[in-house]
């Protein structure tokens, strides 16, 4: 059972910046796909962003595209989603999640495991 700890949330105006963090100590990110998941309050989850460290595949939901971006630092073992310009569509319960390469981008909300979330809020 892999285990996932995000952190990086709080609360920004509008056109604020974050950067969320995803740290693991059991295992190295470099043999898994990423992805960041959001669910806000009575919506389904979506993926936001995605990497799949097998061949360098990237997607970005067309929402934050040019705003968030997924980042993997192998040497620190972390995984990061760097957000700017927040909009008040934004906040949610930000997840990261990890999957086996057998599983793609679009496979890993169903098959991936997932970390405990950081919470988001964007408010002025």
């Amino acid at each position: 059972q892999v285990q996932l700890v995000d952190s990086g949330g709080g609360m920004v105006q509008p056109g604020g910046s974050l950067r969320l963090s995803c740290a693991a100590t059991d295992f190295k990110f470099t043999y898994y796909h990423i992805a960041w998941f959001r669910r806000a309050p009575g919506k389904e989850a979506e993926q936001v962003s995605c990497i799949q460290n097998s061949d360098g595949f990237t997607s970005d939901l067309d929402d934050v595209k040019g705003r968030f971006t997924i980042s993997h630092d192998e040497r620190r073992n972390l995984v990061y989603l760097q957000m700017t310009n927040l909009k008040p569509e934004d906040p949610a319960e930000y997840y990261c999640v990890i999957a086996p390469f057998r599983w793609k981008c679009d496979e890993l909300g169903s098959k991936g495991s997932w970390g405990q979330g950081t919470q988001v809020t964007v408010s002025s």
